[in-house]
């Protein structure tokens, strides 16, 4: 008898909670839709001048505004908990806009970064306040840009050009609604947008495993 029971907890108890994990990432809900096709950023400008494009891309979105040293612990906690954990997804990457005349504390924060890693898959992109506050207008959000252009929030956009987030009810049935996750908050970046951004990287494995079947089968 103790041996059966020990063949069953070293072989049998591994697979099924394999098969128990597997399933259960395959039947995540999607990531609900907050804004459907957000405009492109083609026509911004970049410290490098090259092009940043949404498409074809999971990105995290940001508004920084003009006290970007101010906010550097925003982008260690954002960094740390979201960027490096999903760093070599090749179709990930994270897009800050800023007002023009900050790029010199961007600089200064892009040497800061380096101390973490890799900024491969950084952008920071420019723009009049204007510009800025005319873009974000578009996102149609509850939340508002601060006074300096700027908010603590980060958004999940998808390879559609769809923000992505919480709209709803939760598993307990209370009303749930999160269009950005607040940046100050390391709780709310491990927990609720580690398992958002795992949703939506979820959600393009199993359509690249779908289309790989489809065309093994044509």
């Amino acid at each position: 008898m103790k041996k059966n029971i020990v063949l069953f907890i070293l072989f049998i108890l591994p697979i099924v909670a394999y098969l128990f994990f597997a399933s259960g990432i395959n039947s995540f809900a999607k990531l609900p839709t907050i804004t459907k096709n957000i405009p492109e950023l083609n026509d911004w400008k970049t410290l490098d001048d090259k092009p940043v494009a949404l498409t074809n891309k999971i990105t995290i979105l940001g508004f920084i505004g003009q006290d970007v040293l101010k906010h550097k612990g925003n982008f260690f906690n954002l960094y740390e908990k979201i960027f490096d954990r999903n760093k070599n997804f090749k179709d990930f990457q994270m897009v800050m806009i800023l007002p023009d005349g900050t790029q010199n504390q961007v600089e200064e924060l892009q040497k800061d970064l380096l101390k973490l890693g890799t900024q491969a898959g950084w952008n920071f992109v420019f723009g009049s306040p204007e510009q800025i506050q005319s873009y974000y207008s578009q996102l149609q959000l509850i939340g508002k840009l601060d006074t300096s252009i700027g908010t603590p929030n980060v958004f999940i956009v998808d390879k559609n050009r769809n923000l992505r987030g919480r709209k709803g009810h939760d598993q307990k049935g209370k009303p749930e609604y999160k269009e950005g996750y607040n940046t100050k908050l390391v709780s709310e970046l491990y927990n609720e947008m580690t398992d958002d951004v795992k949703i939506i990287l979820a959600e393009y494995r199993l359509a690249l495993k779908r289309n790989h079947n489809a065309t093994r089968q044509i």
